[in-house]
């Protein structure tokens, strides 16, 4: 039997290895699951795999917004459960999946309606465009599915557990594996779906996923009194949920808007180019997953021992995360450098393609560091429920910035895409700079 955490008196480098590492871990997991995709879309032929880089912006609303009411979530129980409030923490967590069942309902009603037009925007016409939306549509379909193991998640992250979601996204993976190839080219007697399957192999795996989750959460101290009337919509706590989840929210949409702004500059550039990105993008992501833990470790750290009123281990916790994931960064952005070549190879043969990411990767692994110290920041303050810092970060980083600096780089100045590639390493560093500030007087 694992021995339960203490998040108020335990040491903090302990608390990080303790939470940090299983969320790392299974981060991984899910990141390889989107390489499977990415491998699969590959064997499909360039189109699906364009597509599949080309649906991310609209794909990671849906996550954007789970992760947001997820944030939000952890942040209000950690903060209840430090104070030794469980019955609050108890209406808390039922209150967020009403929240959440609403959000998926709505997210997959609008993502039906805008897709076409967001995709044509975006440069898809004819079969490219049918490819794209035979992908986004099943995910859409699943739109709940995507949200609630999130909420789950978020109970047991509160209280420093990361393990069970580690097993679930390693369990996931797994299967990710064996369903991909039956639904996309129909083994086993069942219809060849093409990129519709790769989409609802996603889904079933996170059907599955919160049932297993929900094994483990109604296991909680806080959860075992989980009463019907719980259920019933509070305006006054569903008010406190929306107003640490919207925020945190938005600035993930932001995170999904700054793709957009990244594609939409990369499309003047060739297909060749958007799948380029799709691939550097998830190479990326497995670099950065060891330090990705560290969000769900300052979080919860910071939202239990801000809630029990201890701002010296606030503070400790802010720091030594901050140390940590620049520090892992820099040795990943070695390796990015190092291993850009194979790396891509790794997914496409195409040698138009391997060029754009090998060149997007060289600008990558000087920007890697960076990233840690911003996102620890930001959900460190959500931890002490100032989402709002976070949002305004992402409106800088994602949007404002990219578009002003993008276009001087790569036309005014005639940069082309290394214009983009070098953008996105300075926008990126100077958020990480601000951020850094903001931490050093708030904590």
């Amino acid at each position: 039997m694992k021995q339960p955490l203490s998040l108020t008196t335990d040491p903090i480098p302990q608390l990080i290895w303790r939470i940090a590492l299983p969320m790392s871990v299974g981060m991984f997991f899910s990141t390889m699951f989107n390489v499977v995709d990415t491998l699969c879309a590959g064997w499909l032929g360039t189109e699906s795999l364009a597509a599949l880089s080309l649906s991310f912006p609209l794909y990671f609303v849906v996550f954007a917004i789970g992760s947001g009411i997820s944030q939000g979530t952890t942040a209000l129980l950690a903060n209840a459960l430090g104070a030794g409030h469980a019955a609050d923490a108890r209406r808390v967590f039922a209150q967020s999946l009403l929240f959440a069942i609403s959000a998926g309902v709505l997210l997959s009603i609008v993502g039906w309606l805008v897709a076409p037009w967001l995709f044509r925007l975006l440069g898809a016409e004819g079969s490219y465009l049918s490819t794209v939306l035979d992908y986004m549509n099943v995910i859409l379909a699943g739109g709940v599915f995507f949200l609630l193991p999130m909420i789950l998640n978020s109970a047991l992250s509160a209280q420093g557990t990361t393990w069970v979601f580690r097993n679930f996204l390693m369990a996931g993976f797994v299967a990710n594996i064996v369903l991909n190839p039956l639904l996309m080219w129909g083994w086993a007697g069942l219809p060849a779906m093409g990129v519709s399957g790769i989409a609802l192999a996603t889904v079933i795996v996170q059907m599955g996923g919160g049932a297993f989750l929900w094994s483990h959460v109604r296991k909680a101290e806080f959860c075992r009194d989980l009463r019907r009337d719980d259920f019933k919509p509070d305006i006054q706590v569903l008010r406190r949920i929306a107003g640490q989840a919207l925020p945190a929210a938005l600035n993930m949409l932001t995170i999904s808007l700054g793709v957009f702004v990244i594609t939409w500059f990369v499309k003047h550039f060739g297909k060749e180019a958007v799948a380029a990105t799709g691939i550097a993008t998830r190479i990326e992501q497995i670099v950065l997953m060891p330090a990705i833990g560290l969000n769900s470790a300052v979080l919860s750290i910071v939202g239990q021992n801000h809630g029990a009123g201890l701002p010296q281990r606030v503070r400790e916790a802010w720091v030594t995360n901050v140390k940590v994931g620049a520090g892992l960064m820099l040795l990943g952005g070695f390796l990015v450098w190092l291993l850009r070549d194979p790396a891509m190879r790794l997914f496409t043969q195409d040698m138009t393609v391997i060029g754009h990411g090998r060149d997007y990767l060289r600008c990558s692994s000087v920007t890697l560091a960076a990233y840690p110290i911003l996102f620890v920041t930001v959900f460190a303050m959500q931890g002490i429920k100032r989402p709002a810092y976070g949002l305004w970060m992402g409106i800088y980083r994602q949007i404002v910035a990219p578009v002003i600096v993008f276009h001087t780089l790569a036309f005014t100045l005639g940069w082309g895409l290394w214009g983009v590639w070098w953008g996105i390493c300075m926008v990126t560093w100077s958020a990480a700079i601000f951020a850094f500030g903001w931490g050093w007087r708030k904590f």
